[in-house]
């Protein structure tokens, strides 16, 4: 079926499950690791279509935990130079389908690429945010162990 890039941070356990439930669908991904690619501007702005600038961040990030960063406050030019500075503040996955692109994990979304059945079982739970947030230590750390 439909070939999916997915731009994850590796070892998050949310990525993880999000790819599970897109592979169970039937659906083929190439998995690309969001803190290594060689981002600039021009590729990294349509993942965020229309969405407003503070959904373009990973609200996980620790410079947002920890109110060291205010989306809210960012123009498209200050935000894209920080996220390219900083991968790790880069809403997660990044997702594209030809020539369609999207950030975070919209069941909505994805459902309207997909067939009805495929729709409703992404429907069925959530699949964004940080998953060791609840039962962990409240954080992910890239690989290496820095953030």
């Amino acid at each position: 079926m439909s070939c999916i890039v997915f731009y994850e941070k590796p070892g998050c356990t949310t990525n993880k499950r999000q790819k599970r439930l897109l592979r169970s669908a039937g659906l083929e991904l190439e998995e690309r690791n969001l803190l290594d690619e060689p981002w600039t501007r021009e590729r990294l702005r349509p993942f965020f279509g229309a969405r407003p600038v503070a959904e373009w961040f990973n609200p996980s990030a620790p410079a947002i935990k920890h109110g060291e960063l205010d989306p809210h406050a960012l123009g498209d030019e200050e935000a894209l130079a920080l996220m390219l500075e900083q991968p790790l503040l880069i809403r997660r996955p990044l997702l594209s389908c030809g020539a369609r692109f999207m950030v975070g994990f919209d069941p909505v979304a994805l459902g309207a690429l997909l067939p009805g059945d495929i729709a409703t079982e992404l429907l069925r739970a959530p699949m964004e945010g940080c998953s060791h947030e609840a039962g962990g230590n409240g954080h992910c750390q890239p690989p290496g162990g820095s953030r």
